[in-house]
């Protein structure tokens, strides 16, 4: 897969801007400020609906402008191109078409474009909390099959209706409540079920390719593991029943994949709180490109990769080593602070101040 062209209009730094990229590593350089992760992001908007920084969608339009426009031309592996463009209006909904047909729902867009994304903040999926790690996962898992995107948006919809009902009763259920709860549980049990089952499928198949990466990256071998730990034992519902007068008291979900755990360890310690700093950094290179193998693997897609800044947090020998290890795809990496030395891209382009220009031949 790669990325084309990219069009952008009122899109963060950028009043109008149009990129064309080649389809190896393409260096992106600038002084930091200037715009270089906005391009990144607006790519990554493109494959996830949302941005990598975590930004909300308002948060991307240009300061003074009503809405923000992307428009992006993308070959998939089997050479078919397709043209892409969304609006992002400050006051409305987003509209998105592909091939100049509009898109009936937002999760429609999901693998039309596949990125794999590395920042120096993947630093915080080994250091920070279980949710990073479930959305890395999960990341992983609507890249390889799609159709889990609609999943956790099932998930994530019945979960806001269950907390709205717990908030509501304050306390105690009546019985209309207890009845409509009763309907909220069964949808939970069905969907976090089969997030958890998919989850746990996907990370056994990880596994080894993180110990793989890790030994790449690290440059020395180590003992690697990767666990899933679960909220409840087998049974969803009954454990749903088991702590219902517990989220009653609460008004909150205590129970379910949105409280799970995936436990990183190096050398049978915890990573988050005995491996070094080099360590988690290299563990968490191996967690990209682990979620990366995977999805190649598995023949649905061909990731763009997406190297935000990652070189100025690494020393020279795992930057080197991430250069090594990646796949040869189209790459695209941004820099305020040079190249690492093996690096020789095939294209540079330079920022300044939200404008792009090619560098010389």
């Amino acid at each position: 897969m790669q990325i084309r062209s990219l069009h952008l209009t009122n899109w963060r730094s950028y009043e109008s801007s149009d990129v064309e990229f080649g389809d190896g590593l393409t260096a992106i350089v600038g002084e930091n400020g200037q715009g270089k992760t906005n391009l990144l992001e607006a790519i990554g908007w493109l494959a996830g609906l949302g941005s990598f920084r975590g930004a909300p969608d308002g948060a991307l339009i240009r300061i003074g402008a009503d809405s923000a426009i992307l428009r992006a031309v993308v070959v998939s592996g089997d050479g078919r191109e397709q043209l892409i463009e969304a609006e992002l209006p400050r006051i409305g909904r987003n509209r998105i078409q592909v091939n100049r047909q509009r898109l009936p729902r937002m999760g429609d867009l999901l693998g039309v474009v596949q990125v794999t994304v590395f920042s120096p903040d993947d630093l915080e999926l080994v250091k920070g909390g279980p949710g990073l790690r479930r959305g890395w996962l999960d990341a992983a898992l609507v890249s390889r099959h799609p159709k889990y995107g609609a999943l956790r948006s099932d998930l994530e919809r019945v979960l806001k209706q269950r907390n709205a009902l717990l908030r509501s009763a304050g306390g105690r259920l009546d019985a209309d409540a207890e009845f409509t709860l009763d309907v909220w549980d069964s949808k939970l049990a069905t969907t976090g079920t089969a997030l958890r089952t998919a989850r746990v499928e996907l990370l056994d198949e990880m596994v080894p390719r993180l110990g793989e990466a890790y030994d790449v990256v690290a440059r020395r071998p180590a003992a690697v593991a990767a666990s899933y730990e679960s909220s409840w034992d087998d049974d969803l519902s009954a454990a749903l029943m088991t702590a219902r007068g517990h989220d009653v008291r609460r008004g909150v979900t205590t129970v379910g994949p949105h409280r799970d755990e995936v436990r990183l360890s190096i050398g049978a310690a915890p990573a988050r709180t005995h491996a070094s700093q080099g360590e988690q950094r290299s563990l968490a290179l191996a967690l990209r490109l682990g979620a990366d193998s995977v999805v190649r693997a598995s023949g649905v897609a061909q990731p763009i990769l997406l190297l935000d800044d990652v070189f100025s947090e690494l020393d020279p020998h795992r930057a080197a080593a991430l250069l090594d290890a990646l796949p040869r795809s189209q790459r695209l990496l941004t820099s305020a602070v040079g190249l690492p030395t093996p690096a020789r891209p095939d294209q540079v382009l330079y920022v300044v101040d939200g404008a792009v220009r090619v560098a010389a031949a």
